[in-house]
């Protein structure tokens, strides 16, 4: 377990390195299409994490239970720019993660929806399983109640049965 938690530190700190002129980049350019560059980059990298972490479990260093509450764990303070993070919930629409929010983290979330009637976790899970894709919703960022226009992408991470995402307010 030890040598799994160094390996995942090495692997987060190359991510965030490799991350900033992208982060920076990104930062420079207003366009949704960028945005939408940056976030596909962001979850494809998360997953990409996560596979290592699964890579971990499958050389018998880690039990599946052990490899999810790391990769669980690990998402939860992944972060990139001055907002991003992620968000992981079960194919079932059981919310792992979301920032660390103990009222959210383990709840199905699969009939929840926005003010305008989306069901966006489901909307989420169709994205995923269709082999990833961008989904727009209304969402309050963190801290606040007041809910804002949101377009996030989300992939699936088949070994876990997780759907990864990540998104910007516009």
């Amino acid at each position: 377990m030890k040598r799994a938690l160094i390996i995942v530190f090495v692997v987060l700190l190359n991510v965030v390195f490799l991350s900033l002129p992208a982060d920076t980049q990104a930062g420079k350019l207003d366009n949704s299409s960028a945005q939408d560059l940056l976030i596909k980059s962001e979850v494809e990298t998360a997953v990409s994490m996560l596979q290592g972490i699964f890579t971990i479990h499958q050389k018998g260093e880690l039990t599946l239970e052990q490899a999810k509450k790391l990769g669980a764990d690990l998402m939860r303070e992944l972060r990139y720019g001055t907002e991003g993070y992620f968000w992981a919930d079960t194919t079932e629409g059981v919310n792992v993660v979301l920032y660390g929010r103990k009222d959210v983290e383990g709840r199905n979330r699969l009939e929840d929806k926005d003010h305008q009637g989306t069901f966006y976790i489901k909307e989420f899970m169709a994205k995923a399983k269709a082999g990833g894709g961008y989904a727009e919703y209304w969402f309050p960022k963190k801290g606040l109640t007041t809910i804002q226009p949101k377009r996030s992408y989300v992939l699936l991470f088949k070994p876990f049965g997780w759907v990864v995402g990540s998104g910007y307010y516009r």
